[in-house]
Order: structure tokens, then C-alpha cells, then sequence
């Protein structure tokens, strides 16, 4: 009997073992890499005629696949003669500034192979690449670093629960506007985390749950996300990628914003007052004296960290600040990463300023610290970009980009415009299990399946559109992303979150789909 038991108990943990674990986005980057390098060797080559912007001599440029150049008047003429349905004024204010593939004019060439050398070099040549980026992504993560160090975030949001006392789910819908603005505008999803100690304890004294607690600022942040008008880590990138302005869609993504917004709110109101009046309505009800022992407010918390001082407002006021003012710097003045970057580090600096000097301030070096280690938590983000942006080079150079997109253009090309955008958003679907990082996705996939767009006349804005409805579907599911790391951090069950978020994604797959369907009508 006990050696019965004994098997058994073995066999157990053997099957406990057995646990299937996905590479993280580095490993899956580097596999890629590999594997780009031997496709050189298998996919045959071949290029399309390219076209680009010379700023000197203020013409179009046709390069062929033999590598001759034409240069070309720079009129909406000579585009519309060539079938590239993209505005001359995107080349010409330097909003696209890559060259774009002419449509019809592929050419097989000759073979060329990469070396197992181009594994490494590829990376730091795509890093190097993409570094206008990197360092966009780097500032910002130093401007959030320093807002947070101030105590702006916590001072405002703990002011925010005092207004609304006696009005809970007040606080609820503040919480969640203000998670779905920073998902929209910057992609807050990861500093989101540090909202939860400040106010997972509000939300058990008002009588939450878990579920709530997640649902108010991992789940709002990312419904941002999903629909993100000026988010510089997915939109900005992905169109900057797809060869377009990211302006390009936006009225369409503010509207889906607004109905993102509020379906998840009226969702989140449904759930947290079923849980308010019936707490074993909880979905995560058996866990609940659990979370309410790690979570619970304690009365010694040191009142004078949480004022809500002119300081701290002036604070938020410039970092709030500092994105419409990126919008409107590239809308009207041409702005592009550079510029941008010089914009938010000009806001950077005086939030610093203001964050570090004075009876109240913090001191010059935790505000440096800050910064520092703000931008730190980006690092593997903009590395990322840097990796990815190395596959793509490893394709354009071996000659076989252009043949995917020949190949993909030719399975495609006789479905209609409603029907290429859904299997879009299922192919983004899937791969946002495979590559959970938005950014790591966007610069990716982008420079290759957003010119398919071209083939059934629609905006690859669209594409884009795409890309984020779909990844993100996945991300409110995929443990290869944000959301395990936000159970673990609140001691919740995988199950319990997907009993949650099921509807949530089930309505951006039917109303994104929508929505993509509607686009392609309206553009088409």
C-alpha cells in the first residue's frame, strides 16, 4: 500500500514537472534571429521597385530592384501613376520616412544568403538603427520615474478617495478614466503596478475584491492600450514601422477609445456591486481572507507623504501636459522621435526642479535616481525594438522580405477588403501569445504584413488598427505577458481572472472587428 502510494505521489510529481514554459520575448526575438538567417538561404529572393523622398532635391526616388534610380516629380500624379495610395504630403513633410514598396513591380533575384555572423551583427545594427527610438522610450520612462518619486501619482489618487466618500464606485470610475487616459496616451500597463499598494486597501475597506482591485487599473490601463490614440510604445511604433504618420486613424481610435471605455466601466459598475451586495458573489470569494490579510489598511500610515500639495498638482499639470503638446509639435511642426524626446526631457527637467527643491522636496539625487531608474525599467523594452529591428534587417538585406510580402500579397489578393482586415486581426491575435511585447510586435511584424494593405486598397492604418485590437485581446489572457505578473502580485488565480476577462475580450474581437470592418467600407 505504501509503496502504492509512493508511485503515485511520484508519478505526481513528475506530472508537476512537465510544465510547458514560454521563452521570454528575448529568447523569442533571438530564435527569429536564427531563424531569419537561415530562411536567407531557402526563401528565394527578390525585391520590389522602392520609393522615397529626397529632401534635396525636393523629388520622389524609384529605385528598382537592380538598383537604378529615377527621380520623379513630387505631385499626388505621379503617385497615383504608380498605384502607391498613400498622400505626397506624408513624404514630403517627413512623416513616412522610409521607402515603400511600389506595388507590381517584383522581381526574382539572386540569391543571397546571410553568414551565421549577421546573428549578432544583425542585433547591433537594428539596435543602433533604431536608437531615435530607444531614447524616446528611455526619457519617458525617466518622466514617469520622477512623477512617481515625487508622490504626485499616490497624493492625487489618495486625495481623489477623500472627494469621494460615501460615493464609492466614484472612486472606481476616477481610478479607471484616469488608468484608460495613461493606457491610451503613454501605455501605462507597467507602472500601473504601483498604484496597487495605495489602493488595493481602499478597495477592501470599501468592500471589493480582488477582481475589482485588478479590473480598475490593470484591465482599464490595458482597454487604453488596446485603443491607443498617441501611445508612443504601440501606435507611434507600429506606424512609425508601417511606413505612415501615426496621426493616420486617430479620429477612429478616439472613438473606440470612448467606447472602450465605456463598456469596461458600466462592466466594472455590474461587477463591484454585485460584489458589494452579495460578497459571495465574488469570483474570487474563496480567496478572500487571504487577500484581505496581505491587503488590509493599517492605521500607522504617515499623513504628511499623501498631502495633495500645490507642488504635486503643479507636477501632475506638467506631466499631463507634456502629450498634447507632442500631438500638436507633430501635427503642426513635423515633430518627429528626436524632437520629441528633446520635448518630454525639456518637461522632464522641471518637473525635477520643482520635484526636488524646497522644505518638501526630495533632493537632487533621489530625483536623479529616479529618473535613472525610471529609464532603466525601459531598457529592456527599447532593446527589444533594437532586436527586432535586426530580423527585419536580416530579411531586407538577404532579399526576402519582399518575397514574403510577394507570396502573402498573392493568398490574398482576391479577398475581399472586410475579410483580409479579419484575418489580420486573427494573425495579431495569435501572435500576441507569441511575442507579448507591443513594441517587440509592432516593429516586427509591421514593415511586413502592413504594405498588404496596398494590395486591397486599404490605409495601413488599419493594419495598425489591427495589430492592436488583436494583440491586445490576447494579452488580457497570454501568461507570456503583464497579466501573471499582476496575479502573482495580488496572490489571485489564473482562473478567476478569466472568468473575469472573458467578456472583455470577447467584445474588442467583435466591436475591434467591427470597427476594422467599417474602416475598410469607409476607405476602400
Amino acid at each position: 500500500m505504501e509503496n502504492s502510494e509512493a508511485r503515485n505521489a511520484s508519478h505526481e510529481n513528475k506530472k508537476r514537472k512537465f510544465k510547458l514554459k514560454m521563452p521570454g520575448a528575448f529568447a523569442i526575438l533571438f530564435i527569429l534571429t536564427v531563424v531569419a538567417v537561415f530562411a536567407t538561404w531557402i526563401i528565394p529572393a527578390g525585391s520590389y521597385s522602392k520609393l522615397s523622398y529626397d529632401q534635396s532635391s525636393a523629388q520622389l526616388q524609384i529605385t528598382d530592384p537592380s538598383g537604378k534610380v529615377k527621380s520623379v516629380p513630387s505631385t499626388q500624379k505621379e503617385l497615383n501613376k504608380l498605384g502607391v495610395r498613400i498622400e505626397i504630403k506624408q513624404f514630403t513633410s517627413g512623416g513616412i520616412s522610409q521607402a515603400v514598396s511600389i506595388p507590381n513591380t517584383y522581381q526574382h533575384l539572386k540569391q543571397k544568403p546571410a553568414g551565421l555572423d549577421a546573428i549578432t551583427s544583425s542585433m547591433v545594427s537594428g539596435t543602433i538603427e533604431a536608437v531615435d527610438i530607444m531614447v524616446f522610450i528611455l526619457v519617458i520612462g525617466g518622466l514617469i520615474g520622477v512623477v512617481k518619486a515625487s508622490g504626485a501619482f499616490e497624493s492625487g489618487l489618495i486625495a481623489l478617495t477623500k472627494k469621494t466618500k460615501g460615493h464609492e464606485f466614484l472612486l472606481i470610475f476616477f481610478i479607471a478614466i484616469l488608468m484608460i487616459l495613461g493606457g491610451t496616451l503613454c501605455g501605462i500597463e507597467e507602472e500601473a503596478v504601483a498604484f496597487y499598494p495605495i489602493l488595493v486597501p481602499v478597495f477592501i475597506a470599501m468592500g471589493y475584491d480582488s477582481i475589482v482591485c485588478v479590473g480598475a487599473i490593470f484591465l482599464a490601463s490595458s482597454i487604453g492600450t488596446a485603443f491607443s490614440t498617441i501611445n508612443p510604445f504601440s501606435v507611434v511604433i507600429a506606424s512609425n514601422a508601417a511606413g505612415i504618420n501615426f496621426t493616420e486613424g486617430l479620429v477612429w481610435r478616439i472613438f473606440g477609445c470612448i467606447v472602450g471605455a465605456i463598456f469596461v466601466i458600466l462592466y466594472l459598475h455590474w461587477y463591484s456591486q454585485k460584489v458589494k451586495a452579495t460578497p459571495t458573489f465574488s469570483y474570487s470569494y474563496e480567496d478572500r481572507d487571504e487577500f484581505d490579510r496581505m491587503w488590509s489598511i493599517t492605521s500607522n500610515k504617515d499623513s504628511s507623504t499623501t498631502v495633495f500639495s500645490i507642488r504635486k498638482k503643479l507636477i501632475l499639470v506638467l506631466f499631463v501636459a507634456s502629450f498634447p503638446i507632442m500631438v500638436w509639435g507633430v501635427m503642426t511642426k513635423g515633430w518627429w522621435f528626436p524632437t520629441m524626446a528633446s520635448s518630454f526631457l525639456a518637461f522632464t527637467i522641471i518637473i525635477m526642479l520643482l520635484a526636488a527643491n524646497g522644505k518638501r522636496g526630495i533632493g537632487e539625487k533621489n530625483v536623479v535616481d529616479a529618473f535613472v531608474n525610471g529609464a532603466s525599467s525601459l531598457v529592456g523594452v527599447s532593446l527589444i525594438i533594437g532586436l527586432a529591428r535586426g530580423i527585419n534587417l536580416i530579411l531586407n538585406e538577404g532579399l526576402i522580405s519582399d518575397t514574403i510580402l510577394h507570396f502573402s500579397s498573392s493568398l490574398v489578393s482576391h479577398i475581399s477588403g472586410p475579410v483580409f482586415i479579419l484575418v489580420m486581426l486573427a494573425i495579431f491575435f495569435i501572435l500576441g501569445f507569441i511575442v507579448p511585447s507591443s513594441s517587440g510586435l509592432a516593429v516586427l511584424s509591421m514593415p511586413i504584413l502592413a504594405p498588404l494593405a496596398d494590395s486591397v486598397n486599404i490605409p495601413r492604418f488599419v493594419v495598425v488598427t489591427a495589430y492592436q485590437f488583436g494583440q491586445y485581446a490576447m494579452l488580457f489572457l497570454a501568461p507570456t505577458g503583464l497579466v501573471m505578473a499582476t496575479l502573482q502580485m495580488l496572490n489571485m488565480r489564473y482562473s478567476h481572472w478569466v472568468r473575469f476577462v472573458w467578456p472583455v475580450v470577447l467584445f474588442l474581437l467583435l466591436f475591434g472587428g467591427g470597427l476594422l470592418v467599417v474602416q475598410v467600407l469607409v476607405y476602400s
